[in-house]
């Protein structure tokens, strides 16, 4: 049992995990792109292992009736499988064939802002400071979409494809609670990146995509980028965002989504030598300045109207 001295030192690393993790996923699926994987293929195979790995652990740790779910249930986390990581992250992994991860995750981070858009057409009443944080947010997608960042060779399809990309998250995470999901956040989890895996793996066979390229013309750095994306990416990342949502504030869990497209910029930038132009800053602020306002004005103790009864999925990139 963790001592109550020990537990905010494992809060603040797990914290950390989640902005470097999470933040350096959109650089992982960049070099695989980049190294000439499919895009589809190379999040097939990602979710297929990931998915594998975590549905292995719960059996092996807590029995196979843990593991076991009803065909509603099954359904339910194949849908969001579908919107969450097929139309999700699989068009984040296209789309990223000419955007930059920094500008990627600048764009993706709008997915509060689309969520919170999806709250008030459902008849809830945001906060006036949620509404500010979405007008300057929305304001700053619109800067570094329109400019494309001031990036050469950035592609307008690759721009459009980030939003629907996002917009597709928030539609998931709201309609979530609709969907009659495993009771168990791991047990969904396992399923709907199985269920994902499966459909980008067939998508990208059907296409050609799969058995078109060279297997052994990829260089060594995309398959360690793939691996990272597998054991890092989606099993530490997850572990690291389950164990800080389970003991610290949702306000302060909550920080990941406006560290982790600052965490991208600096990594694509170091690492990738990506262009950080002044629409990229002038924007992106404008993005995680409204995301800021966002998270801090949902934190506030909330009318029955005004609600948010669970956090937003996490777009796991």
């Amino acid at each position: 049992m963790t001592s109550p001295s020990t537990r905010p030192a494992l809060i603040w690393a797990a914290l950390v995990t989640v902005y470097v993790v999470w933040g350096s996923t959109y650089l992982g699926i960049r070099v695989v792109v980049e190294s000439g994987i499919p895009p589809l293929l190379g999040m097939g195979v990602r979710f297929l292992a990931a998915g594998g790995l975590l549905l292995g652990y719960i059996v092996v740790r807590h029995g196979r009736s843990r593991a076991r779910v009803t065909m509603a249930e099954l359904r339910g986390a194949a849908v969001m499988g579908l919107m969450l990581l097929v139309f999700g992250n699989g068009v984040v992994a296209i789309a990223e064939q000419t955007v930059p991860s920094g500008l990627t995750a600048l764009i993706i981070g709008a997915v509060p802002l689309w969520f919170v858009l999806l709250r008030a057409a459902g008849g809830e009443r945001p906060r006036t400071a949620t509404w500010c944080g979405v007008l300057v947010g929305l304001g700053g997608v619109a800067a570094v979409s329109l400019s494309r960042g001031g990036i050469e060779g950035v592609q307008a399809w690759g721009v459009l494809l980030l939003i629907v990309a996002s917009m597709s998250w928030a539609l998931g995470s709201y309609l979530s609670p609709r969907l009659g999901l495993p009771r168990n956040a791991m047990v969904t989890s396992a399923y709907e990146m199985l269920a994902a895996g499966a459909v980008m793996t067939i998508v990208s066979s059907a296409t050609g995509a799969a058995t078109d390229f060279d297997v052994a013309a990829i260089p060594i750095r995309g398959w360690v980028a793939l691996a990272y994306l597998v054991l890092i990416g989606s099993l530490a990342g997850y572990t690291a965002y389950s164990y800080a949502l389970a003991h610290a504030p949702l306000s302060l869990v909550g920080t990941y989504a406006y560290v982790n497209p600052v965490v991208a910029v600096l990594l694509g930038w170091a690492i990738l030598a990506e262009s950080v132009t002044a629409a990229v800053v002038g924007g992106g602020a404008l993005v995680i300045a409204g995301v800021a306002l966002v998270v801090s004005g949902e934190r506030r103790p909330a009318t029955p109207s005004t609600r948010d009864p669970k956090p937003i999925e996490k777009m796991t990139t």
